[in-house]
């Protein structure tokens, strides 16, 4: 969590006198002008965004550090629907989200992952089923206990990062540092290979973005949030400028996929974007900003 309001600032001034069509490089996908806002008032820190891969019209939501650890539930016109409160945890400093179906059942990874000042000695992701949605006019509210936990530490020292992904073919986490440049991949196993211990990040490559006005506004180019396909065709890398999208061919690592340029940049409009997401048929891509009232930007593909 951090007093981006200056920053902001700059921003609105700098992207709204734009034009915006001349940073967009190409994509599949194409903004859709409708937008809607998360409506519950218990969401103030939008920092992680996840799509039920059960259905599509809903969406899985968190608060950033030191909020109470739920994970809140809306539908895609930002309608709240309810919580769930993850037992056995805390929320130090979540900062991500990922939907994944395992075993043909469906999960939420949460990563309490935020190190704003790089001193945290470990980190740590909870796995949970996802929960029953709740049929129409009925509100969610319970609470779950983590299916399973990945303690782990970076290899080569503590790192800020607020994006993450998974690959349940190659049975990875990837991580993405914010503050390093240039921003550092880094993978873990999704299912840690001895029960108990601390795992470590290794560290596999590096990735560049890069905002038209990384010059004027630094932090525009530092990583917020990752989405990985279900498909593993492509991931999406959100900064507070856009949405960067790499494609990833068959036989490749995600470190080689990350390894070359992005193959389309998007802007978003957000004033603080900090998360994005695939729907699972890949159809569409959302994200969201941090604080109150997050309004939802929308990609659909072309």
């Amino acid at each position: 969590m951090e007093n981006w309001a200056p920053i902001r600032s700059v921003a609105c001034v700098i992207f709204c006198h734009t034009v915006w069509a001349c940073s967009a490089i190409g994509g599949e996908f194409a903004m859709v002008a409708e937008r809607h806002w998360i409506q519950s008032p218990a969401v103030l820190e939008t920092s992680g965004l996840a799509v039920s891969p059960s259905n599509p019209e809903f969406l899985w939501v968190l608060n950033d550090s030191g909020a109470t650890p739920d994970v809140h539930l809306t539908g895609v016109d930002g309608t709240s629907r309810g919580v769930v409160r993850l037992k056995n945890s805390r929320n130090i400093d979540w900062e991500d989200l990922a939907a994944f179906i395992m075993d043909q059942k469906s999960y939420l990874l949460i990563a309490d992952i935020g190190d704003n000042g790089a001193k945290r000695k470990s980190c740590m992701l909870y796995v949970m089923r996802e929960p029953t949605l709740p049929k129409v006019g009925k509100i969610l509210d319970g609470k779950a206990v983590p299916a399973w936990q990945i303690e782990f530490r970076y290899e080569d020292g503590p790192r800020d990062c607020e994006a993450i992904g998974v690959d349940v073919a190659m049975g990875k986490v990837i991580l993405i540092s914010k503050r390093t440049l240039p921003p550092a991949v880094y993978e873990l196993p999704l299912r840690a290979p001895v029960k108990g211990g601390i795992q470590i990040a290794r560290k596999v490559g590096k990735v560049l973005v890069r905002s038209p006005f990384d010059t004027l506004v630094p932090v525009s180019n530092q990583p917020t949030g990752l989405a990985i396909a279900s498909d593993r065709s492509q991931a999406a890398v959100i900064t507070y400028y856009g949405v960067f999208l790499f494609p990833r061919a068959p036989s490749e690592s995600w470190a080689t996929a990350f390894s070359r340029p992005y193959a389309s940049r998007m802007p978003h409009f957000l004033g603080q974007a900090e998360a994005v997401a695939f729907t699972t048929d890949g159809s569409m891509l959302y994200a969201a900003s941090e604080g109150a009232q997050s309004p939802i930007a929308r990609f659909r593909k072309k």
